[in-house]
């Protein structure tokens, strides 16, 4: 296998002009820590941007900062951290989850588009996107997004970048919006409730007054492999229904006396704080329930977005016919699927419960042999099919770049 390390965006337009020349495809990485998502890629070929590494400009007093693609996420993390700042769509950690070292990059951030549990309240990575410069198909830079958030002009071509996993063009620089921390975390928990009264807390919750930035539900069954983070609150044995909000000291003390009145009728909430709250919300994030190392780490995982309204049916209906573990996140709308292990991940089931309420699953965890079986990214229907060829195909028309990751079959 070729690697071809790269200094900078000129040495990227060179490798891909060369790629385009030789008809010679490109896997696009930086540290490569998710490279076990998608499928197998028609190239022995790999482009390194990891010597890309730069944190270009940091301005705290601004809320943005703009760093090289192959820049640690470790590292910009600490590094905003000193500052009280955070990225607020709190992005996953998958490491723990495919059992790779946590060796994340800022592009292959970007590029996967995973947000965590507080999406319901800021949004996705691709909101947070301000402006990026890439390497197209063409082998040409562009410069899309701007360093403000009104700074955007015509096609608003950055919102594409993220979740194409690296199919559309090479990033080599991005700036991000970046939000303070907040001052308060408050979690309250309820114990003991099934998906469906849990999924009816869930909205109650999300549909108050009280700015909820995280709900989720976690099945007792959820428990058996005793992951990190939890403590002592998994010790029971119950089902875990947790809600989540921040700010100021006052005002989230405030709510959550409020929100607890309003959750009465599903249970006494209990609290818990800070600390103890942000280890929490952090194991939901990462799926550590599912965690490579722990009981499940041979099982499939599915991630299936839905409406959140049909979040548990869909995930009973899952569990009943396959005998897996499920975990709600966003209020019911993001299901997370560990899936005893067949040749087929229990493709025909997921996808049957995911298309009979809209909803859409990717396999994100699986041994290759059955990656190569089965479609790892959700189908699309033949019109928006089409689109996003077009669209793919307008920045890559030699289909260069990460050839065959999206689709089973495309390495031709």
């Amino acid at each position: 296998m070729d690697t071809l390390k790269v200094r900078d965006a000129k040495d990227v337009e060179e490798v891909v002009r060369a790629a385009i020349a030789n008809e010679q495809p490109l896997e696009i990485i930086g540290h490569g820590s998710k490279r076990s998502i998608g499928h197998a890629m028609a190239t022995n070929a790999v482009l390194d941007l990891s010597a890309l590494n730069a944190v270009t400009s940091y301005e705290p007093n601004e809320l943005i900062v703009t760093l090289q693609a192959g820049a640690p996420l470790a590292d910009v993390l600490s590094l905003i951290d000193a500052k009280n700042q955070q990225f607020a769509f709190e992005p996953v950690n998958t490491a723990p989850l495919l059992g790779t070292p946590a060796s994340g990059t800022i592009g292959g951030m970007i590029a996967a588009g995973l947000a965590g549990p507080r999406r319901i309240r800021a949004g996705g990575a691709r909101d947070h996107l301000l402006g990026a410069h890439a390497v197209s198909g063409f082998g040409d830079s562009f410069k899309t997004g701007g360093k403000v958030v009104k700074n955007v002009t015509g096609y608003d071509l950055c919102k594409l970048l993220a979740g194409s996993w690296g199919t559309l063009s090479v990033m080599t620089e991005v700036t991000l919006k970046v939000m303070p921390k907040p001052e308060a975390e408050r979690t309250l928990l309820l114990r003991g409730l099934d998906d469906a009264a849990a999924n009816k807390a869930m909205t109650a919750a999300l549909g108050s007054p009280f700015d909820v930035s995280g709900a989720a539900h976690l099945p007792y069954q959820a428990f058996r492999a005793k992951p990190e983070g939890l403590g002592d609150l998994a010790g029971e044995g119950e089902a875990l229904t947790v809600l989540r909000l921040e700010g100021i000291t006052a005002s989230a003390a405030h709510r959550a006396g409020s929100l607890r009145e309003l959750l009465a009728p599903f249970g006494t909430a209990t609290l818990i704080e800070d600390a103890a709250s942000a280890a929490l919300w952090a194991t939901i994030r990462d799926v550590l329930p599912f965690a490579a190392s722990g009981a499940l780490g041979a099982w499939p995982v599915w991630r299936i977005v839905c409406p959140p309204a049909s979040g548990a049916a869909l995930g009973t209906q899952l569990t009943r016919e396959t005998g897996g573990d499920v975990l709600y996140d966003w209020g019911g709308g993001l299901i997370w699927a560990a899936l005893p292990p067949k040749g087929d991940a229990h493709e025909p089931a997921v996808r049957a419960c995911a298309n009979a309420v809209g909803g859409h699953a990717t396999l994100i965890r699986a041994a290759e042999d059955v990656r190569r079986e089965v479609d790892v990214f959700h189908p699309q229907a033949p019109g928006i099919a089409a689109l996003s060829e077009r669209v793919r195909a307008s920045f890559d028309p030699k289909t260069v770049l990460n050839r065959g990751r999206l689709t089973r079959g495309a390495v031709a």
